[in-house]
């Protein structure tokens, strides 16, 4: 399994350039970002990537609803050209709440949306010509968008639901999970996505697995702080799905605290359980990040 950072992309590129080159320092070389409301991701890691060309990096997710394949696939050509080629495109469906809420968008059968949507990104991301029409999402394109003789991105969906994780296998290069717990992602995720790629003749997909994590001496604290901070994914009704699955009350309940020891412990369950790369959300105060980087490290030297 291979080990990841998420890192923050808020605030002046210099800023992240600052925080990448720090991990780099470390010893890290996966980096994944979010797009929330912030900087546009893919732009920062443009930089990022031009700057520090050993990184891999990706996103951790884009949300669709709001960029036309179209113009996601000539932007992460783009920025794979930009950086050398290190690229992993994660994409998501975000939420009802933002996608009708904020965006005032239809969030109406969001898995028909998403296999339209993949239906002509994907092919795009490879340089291929697209011309699809569909009840929401139709393309058509002249040939190769973005630089022509890019690499294609590795594509990732965010997928926790039957219907998406096979889609993702059938189509994508794997997954990326988010307050999803050992125990699903073992008997529900990697399952699912395996045996829809199997179906499909797609190599094994990657499952990228994000979670709280922190080498603590004080796992209480830890736990009520993980709950305050992250209490909205406790209440979003995916999220709160793979939480009830898991057999989790908060988010704390999924996430990786305790001694050195025990935090490698958990890295080993996570790997034996089918995830690929670990994306490690760092929780704890200065000194529980520090511990926590020396087991991600040690790990990671072992793996």
């Amino acid at each position: 399994m291979d080990i990841a950072i998420g890192m923050d992309v808020d605030g002046p590129v210099e800023t992240t350039i600052e925080r990448a080159t720090q991990l780099r320092q470390l010893g890290f070389t996966r980096l994944w970002s979010s797009q929330i409301f912030g900087p546009d991701t893919l732009t920062v890691l443009a930089i990022v990537g031009r700057e520090l060309r050993e990184l891999d990096l990706g996103t951790a997710v884009v949300p669709i609803y709001t960029r036309h394949p179209t113009m996601l696939a000539a932007q992460a050509r783009t920025v794979q050209d930009a950086m050398g080629g290190r690229l992993s495109l994660g994409i998501g469906l975000s939420h009802k709440a933002v996608v009708e809420g904020m965006w005032g968008i239809s969030f109406d059968r969001p898995a028909h949306y998403m296999r339209e949507y993949l239906d002509a990104l994907a092919p795009m991301l490879r340089g291929e010509k697209v011309a699809t029409t569909g009840e929401r999402v139709s393309a058509t394109t002249m040939g190769t968008l973005g630089p022509r003789d890019a690499r294609t991105p590795s594509l990732l969906m965010a997928a926790l639901a039957p219907k998406m994780l096979e889609m993702a296998g059938a189509v994508t290069d794997g997954t990326l999970t988010w307050m999803t717990g050992v125990k699903t992602i073992a008997d529900h995720v990697v399952p699912t996505i395996n045996a829809a790629a199997a179906a499909a003749g797609r190599p094994t997909p990657r499952v990228v697995c994000s979670l709280p994590i922190s080498v603590t001496k004080d796992v209480a604290a830890t736990r009520v702080r993980v709950n305050e901070t992250l209490a909205i994914y406790g209440q979003l009704p995916s999220y709160r799905a793979m939480l009830d699955r898991e057999g989790a009350d908060g988010p704390a309940d999924v996430g990786l605290f305790g001694n050195h020891e025990q935090v490698l412990e958990r890295l080993h369950a996570l790997a034996e359980a089918g995830v690929t790369e670990f994306s490690a959300a760092l929780a704890g105060d200065a000194a529980d990040r520090e511990a926590t980087y020396a087991a991600l490290l040690a790990y990671a030297a072992t793996s």
